[in-house]
């Protein structure tokens, strides 16, 4: 029987790739380095080897799927590529994996995880679902009958799929290290459009994927007049927000979900609107979309005192006022005081301004240092360069996380993609 061996196993779809062979009875190890990553422990739980990155660990009869961070030149594949084995990207060995299965791509510049994660909570509840997550997660059923997975548009890997269906939650300029501009991210957007086999739920409220062209149906979702599934009557509260869904101006059910701010609304329309065509039960979809309980670093919360932390992934503009607008819907009576680490020198100089005007909406921001990525070039940017755009904007390191605590019954946002959680860990040693 093959052995699947993954180089870069804490890579965050690598690690949901090894879970999901692991639970359809495949043989899976990987390698990776020993620094540890919130990954790895649901690896270990899964009793997945995990070995250091060295070329010892390649074996003939192996298959190798190589992290997209990890060169040719690499120990481990130059090894395999001297013993003849297969070597396989990851996004190339999803995209032929797939094809046994309903399979549905979520993809979007903001909500992929949320929006993957509650669909495969909402489906699974009906129909055997493997699922990969973008947090890391993963689960494979050896019947499966649908694979609902997250796809990124960064370096275009999503054109690796021909997914069945495609949800696209919006497009916006990200990745400006890759993308020259918009126009360049709606036109990879649009190339994967014309891969879906047989329909595509689109945000209609967003003006780009109003443009988007396929050779199969595309059926809006949203707010707005004209969407193909629409939201109205939206009632917002410190519980959750419920809502009622009209399909084509019919009204067709009414819903809650237990999460905050107007974005999550949206990801339950477009499940809906999916679960809707695939013609599953409204009452199960109902019933499921209450119980869903979130994905990992998207407002994953913490009291501790009287304070609330709050670990959240946002690292754009718009995922940051909509994390910002989540807090003050479910804690209104609280201050809220944002803990910001840019993540990556381009995208930090391509959206300064945008950045400055999204923090703005906190009651007070504290500011961490810049985490660059190996491949940038750093320029003369430095963090107080977002400062000086914020006023009152402190800067916060590891060694200085007690100012937080003059902010008394207060929820405290702990928000990035590199490594954040460190600043979190360091304030939450001072009170335990």
């Amino acid at each position: 029987m093959t052995i699947y061996h993954f180089v870069g196993i804490k890579g965050t779809g690598m690690s949901a790739l090894a879970q999901v062979l692991h639970d359809m009875k495949f043989e899976v190890q990987g390698s990776d380095f020993e620094k540890h990553f919130f990954t790895q422990d649901a690896l270990e739980k899964s009793g997945i080897k995990i070995l250091p990155f060295q070329k010892e660990n390649i074996k003939p009869g192996m298959t190798i799927i190589a992290g997209n961070a990890f060169p040719d030149t690499h120990e481990e594949i130059q090894e395999a590529m001297k013993l003849g084995l297969p070597i396989v990207r990851y996004h190339r060995f999803l995209g032929d994996f797939l094809q046994r299965f309903t399979s549905i791509a979520i993809t979007g510049a903001h909500g992929k995880t949320s929006t993957t994660g509650l669909l495969a909570h909402v489906i699974s509840g009906m129909k055997p679902t493997s699922f990969l997550i973008g947090d890391g997660t993963g689960k494979g059923e050896e019947n499966a009958e649908y694979f609902v997975f997250e796809a990124c548009e960064y370096r275009r890997h999503f054109l690796s799929y021909f997914p069945d269906y495609a949800i696209m939650t919006n497009i916006d300029f990200d990745h400006p290290d890759y993308f020259a501009n918009i126009d360049d991210v709606f036109s990879a957007f649009q190339e994967m459009a014309m891969q879906v086999n047989k329909a595509i739920f689109a945000c209609g409220d967003d003006e780009q994927l109003q443009k988007i062209q396929a050779k199969v149906p595309v059926l809006f979702y949203g707010f707005d007049e004209g969407n193909d599934y629409q939201a109205k009557n939206i009632v917002k509260t410190t519980d959750g927000t419920s809502f009622d869904v009209f399909i084509r101006n019919t009204f067709y059910d009414t819903f809650s979900i237990p999460t905050f701010g107007t974005h999550n609304v949206l990801n339950a329309l477009a499940v809906i609107g999916l679960c809707h065509y695939e013609e599953m039960s409204v009452d199960t979809v109902k019933e499921r979309l209450t119980t869903f309980q979130g994905v990992k670093r998207r407002f994953s919360e913490k009291r501790i005192g009287s304070q609330i932390l709050i670990d959240d992934y946002a690292h754009h503009p718009t995922e940051i006022k909509a994390t910002i607008d989540a807090a003050k819907q479910k804690y209104p009576e609280k201050e809220v005081i944002a803990v910001f680490q840019p993540h990556t020198f381009t995208r930090t100089q391509a959206f300064l301004e945008d950045f400055a005007a999204a923090l703005r909406l906190a009651d007070r921001t504290y500011l961490c240092e810049i985490f660059g990525s190996a491949r940038e070039n750093h320029g003369k940017l430095t963090i107080k360069d977002l400062q000086a755009k914020i006023v009152g904007a402190e800067i916060l390191t590891e060694d200085n996380t007690a100012v937080l605590q003059k902010h008394d019954h207060s929820v405290i946002l702990f928000m990035g993609a590199g490594d954040i959680q460190k600043f979190q860990e360091a304030y939450e040693k001072l009170l335990v």
